[in-house]
């Protein structure tokens, strides 16, 4: 064999080598990611899954997108909508054909999806539910200890503590807040209580000022007042 022959399978080779050792990098820097991808529009300090990142980078599923202060970043996800990842937060974002979800750990989210995209983003204390009956705009805040949810449009579902609050548009809701007429059985058991003891001692009065008449109008009527066995007090003006 030629050392031409030799020459030209060695190229071969090393081009082979070559393309796989690229398409490995690719695999290896996305492993699983594939299907709907989102761009990023970034304002100030941002980082995508602890890298540094500029607009139109883009964002895979299970990404974790986190903001600096004074920063922020969008993510738009085409038909699903946008998150807005507003200045000191940080949220890992999944999506897929039909829905988005999202794990807040701090700061605040808007999200702003069409009818047909459902939508579930977690917090340290609750739930955020968007069903995707119809489209909605809403933020999720998580900057005071609790988690706040501000609906701008649609309507959704905060559920906290075995509760679940209606937000509907113009509205906003705090995870571990009573429901409206939520009261507990026993501050029911101790307004009747109060109620009671308030109704008896009403009728107390009423019974004693009712005696205290009767005996009054006697006494105004005919000075002598009999007390029991015929015995007669004659009052010393007679």
């Amino acid at each position: 064999m030629s050392s031409r022959t030799w020459s030209r399978k060695s190229m071969a080779i090393g081009l082979a080598v070559a393309v796989l050792s690229v398409y490995s990098m690719v695999v290896l820097a996305t492993p699983g990611q594939t299907g709907t991808t989102g761009e990023l529009s970034v304002s100030g300090q941002v980082s995508v899954n602890g890298q540094s990142a500029i607009s139109g980078a883009t964002v895979f599923s299970d990404s974790t997108v986190t903001t600096a202060k004074g920063s922020s970043a969008v993510v738009s996800l085409g038909k699903l909508g946008r998150v807005e990842v507003l200045p000191e937060s940080s949220v890992k974002l999944s999506f897929n054909g039909t829905s988005v979800s999202g794990m807040l750990d701090a700061g605040r989210v808007r999200v702003s999806t069409p009818s047909g995209v459902s939508v579930n983003i977690m917090t340290k204390d609750g739930v955020v539910v968007a069903d995707g009956a119809q489209a909605a705009v809403f933020t999720v805040n998580t900057e005071a200890g609790n988690t706040v949810v501000n609906t701008q449009s649609g309507r959704v579902e905060l559920r906290s503590g075995g509760q679940v609050q209606q937000v509907a548009a113009g509205s906003e809701a705090m995870a571990g807040t009573p429901l409206p007429g939520a009261a507990s059985s026993k501050g029911a058991a101790d307004d009747d209580d109060d109620l009671s003891g308030g109704a008896l001692a009403v009728l107390l009065l009423a019974a004693g000022g009712a005696i205290a008449a009767a005996i009054i109008a006697g006494t105004s009527e005919n000075n002598d007042i009999s007390i029991g066995g015929g015995t007669t007090i004659v009052s010393p003006t007679k």
